[in-house]
């Protein structure tokens, strides 16, 4: 873990401010103000990203296109709709560590873990149950739990659930080898988070992955809160499919366009059973409207319909974003944030507050979860408080405020900041 210096005082804020070579990018985003105008420190990109001022200018000028061109934008001006989520493509595969044929951009995050599960959840008689976390995201539940059932399967016996030891807030990974070397035999599909959405623990995907394919199974990671935030390597990695949404750390606005991953030993194979649509035939006869399907090799197979080319275009600005910052130079500045964070919670508040998020570097990203030691109703306020003095953070029940400085937007001293405010709070 990196050693850093940190004091207590505004000037260390102010400092690490003036040598930031990332402190530019905040010009980038616009920012939300309160009733009286004054801007609000946002601390919530990993719920909802901020948006890119770029974005405005893609969308506008895609609506010009559809005026100018109606239904020839498909294929005339400067990026014609017909190929436009493939501008996405190259951008979205450099955050995943991928190879640009394993990524495709398409439809929301449930969507595409119900079309990867129909191709990737293969169950037998002898191969059927589904490993997943307890405290998985509801959505995530409620996907396998469905899948589960549309193949004969009642998931009180066939969903496997592994969890944090008693007293403990995160995930070992040594916990879930052994229930993979005990249980993975009647394993088929194991899905995990990337990134646990409540805890913001980043688990160890390399490790799992292996530990997993020893036993037979194939797995599948939903990276939400991952993907912009955390170093990824899926395609060396050998992971099997994943997912993501793209208007948390990817800033693409709400319900906008997800993506999906499929390594390219699955993604090139043309007898994986899958959900076919249109969109995913073969480029050059998909016009001639053949009737017998020819996916398009690569995860592009996966496609079902046209893109949604308005929330393509917010998605096109904040990826030149992260490419001009470089996602290195991201990651170092998103570790001393927190670590800053950490430092400051730790000085003020260390009898009012427990961090439940891991402290080592490779066991988190932005994020860090904060559990308020008070009773429910009054940790509560403590977060509406916040709100009332400006600051941004999102309130997870019964005692968690998840607060999350982004590198490409926030600065040092909006970390010291909530810190005072939230000691403030807490007296």
């Amino acid at each position: 873990m990196t050693a850093y210096h940190f004091t207590t005082d505004i000037q260390t804020a102010q400092t690490l401010d003036a040598n930031d070579p990332l402190a530019s990018f905040r010009n980038e985003f616009h920012f939300p103000h309160n009733a009286e105008g004054r801007t609000q420190i946002y601390l919530c990109g990993h719920s909802l990203g901020l948006q890119p001022k770029r974005a405005a200018m893609l969308i506008n000028e895609e609506l010009h296109h559809w005026q100018q061109h109606g239904v020839e934008a498909h294929f005339q001006g400067e990026r014609p709709w017909f190929s436009y989520h493939e501008l996405l493509t190259d951008g979205l595969a450099e955050l995943v560590g991928a190879l640009p044929l394993e990524v495709i951009a398409m439809n929301s995050l449930g969507v595409n873990l119900h079309l990867l599960l129909i191709s990737f959840y293969r169950p037998t008689q002898q191969r059927f149950k589904i490993l997943i976390e307890r405290n998985a995201f509801p959505s995530d539940r409620y996907i396998v739990t469905s899948q589960l059932r549309l193949h004969g399967f009642d998931p009180a016996t066939s969903l496997i659930e592994v969890s944090a030891r008693e007293g403990e807030d995160t995930l070992r990974t040594e916990d879930i080898l052994e229930v993979l070397q005990c249980e993975g035999e009647a394993i088929a599909t194991v899905l995990l988070p990337g990134v646990q959405y409540l805890t913001g623990e980043l688990l160890d995907i390399k490790a799992i992955i292996h530990g997993a394919h020893q036993q037979g199974c194939t797995v599948g990671f939903d990276l939400a809160h991952a993907i912009g935030n955390v170093p990824l390597q899926l395609h060396a990695w050998n992971v099997d499919f994943a997912v993501w949404c793209s208007y948390k750390y990817l800033n693409s606005g709400p319900g906008s366009i997800g993506g999906c991953f499929v390594h390219e030993r699955h993604a090139m194979n043309d007898d994986l059973p899958r959900l076919a649509g249109w969109w995913g035939h073969d480029k050059e006869s998909r016009f001639a409207m053949p009737n017998d399907f020819k996916p398009i090799p690569g995860a592009q197979g996966w496609q079902i319909s046209n893109p949604p080319i308005f929330t393509c275009a917010p998605l096109i600005a904040s990826l030149e974003l992260f490419h001009e910052a470089g996602f290195a130079q991201l990651r170092t500045k998103s570790l001393q944030l927190t670590a800053y964070l950490r430092f400051l919670l730790q000085e003020l508040l260390s009898n009012k507050i427990t961090v439940i998020t891991p402290q080592r570097d490779e066991g988190h990203g932005c994020q860090l979860s904060l559990r308020i030691a008070a009773p429910v109703d009054q940790a509560k306020a403590v977060h509406q408080n916040l709100l009332d003095r400006g600051f941004i953070t999102d309130w997870r029940e019964p005692d968690i405020i998840r607060v999350a400085p982004v590198p490409l937007y926030n600065r040092y001293i909006d970390v010291w900041q909530f810190a005072q405010a939230l000691h403030e709070c807490l007296l």
